[in-house]
């Protein structure tokens, strides 16, 4: 069985983005699947998408936000589900068919992250396992979870570190997921007279840190102007309300 599935919690994303990549998801994926979000809080979300209660996990609110929860989805036993689960960030925007997401072989599948070139490490905006394979990945972090906070940033290094020792980590092909800043979005100057650069060839776009997809959208200023994004206008054509 293939699923979808999404995690979201606290306020940082409402339920227009699992909404949207619903839509995203059921318009580019035409091999059956369920689409799953779990979340401490359903209020808002389309019918069509399966909600179950987010995974339990204790974590210091004082601690920063670094992703740490998306390691529940290793859970020997993850809710009612079977199969293989393509995990995807709330956060991306789909512009291609993405059935070769399941159709790829490998038995652990994540984008190799575009700062990190000579780590290991990839993003975990999209990656994809076999549901209950790996709970010990899980379990030693409930368990050492001060000593992996300080030798890995986030849950994204951890998680491919863990995965690697075990000998099953692979790359998606690398235009498969483009990263907007580093691979659609023009250097310095150029950010200021040409709109990002539409990927044809890619199937998903990934929007780590900012702009956000709605920032980009409407267009964005930071970093002191040199990453500055003209108002995004082909965003908007899959980037649904």
């Amino acid at each position: 069985m293939r699923n979808v599935i999404c995690m979201k919690w606290g306020d940082k994303f409402g339920p227009e983005y699992v909404n949207r990549l619903y839509k995203m998801v059921e318009k580019n994926l035409t091999l059956e699947h369920r689409f799953v979000c779990f979340t401490d809080n359903s209020e808002g979300l389309l019918d069509g998408i399966e909600v179950r209660p987010l995974p339990e996990m204790e974590l210091d609110s004082a601690l920063p936000e670094r992703g740490w929860r998306k390691l529940t989805v290793f859970n020997e036993k993850l809710s009612d589900l079977e199969g293989q689960a393509l995990f995807l960030d709330l956060d991306i925007v789909i512009i291609n068919n993405i059935n070769s997401f399941f159709e790829e072989e490998g038995e652990f599948l994540i984008i190799k992250d575009w700062d990190f070139p000579n780590d290991i490490i990839g993003n975990s905006s999209v990656f994809r396992f076999d549901i209950g394979k790996h709970p010990n990945t899980l379990t030693h972090f409930i368990q050492n979870g001060d000593e992996v906070r300080a030798k890995h940033r986030n849950e994204q290094a951890y998680l491919s570190y863990s995965i690697h020792e075990k000998g099953v980590l692979k790359y998606w092909p690398k235009d498969w997921c483009v990263s907007f800043k580093r691979n659609c979005l023009h250097k310095f100057p150029l950010n200021y007279f040409m709109q990002a650069k539409f990927p044809k060839d890619a199937k998903i776009v990934i929007f780590h840190g900012r702009p956000t997809p709605t920032q980009a959208l409407k267009g964005y200023f930071g970093k002191m102007g040199f990453r500055y994004v003209k108002p995004t206008k082909w965003i908007g054509k899959y980037w649904e309300e």
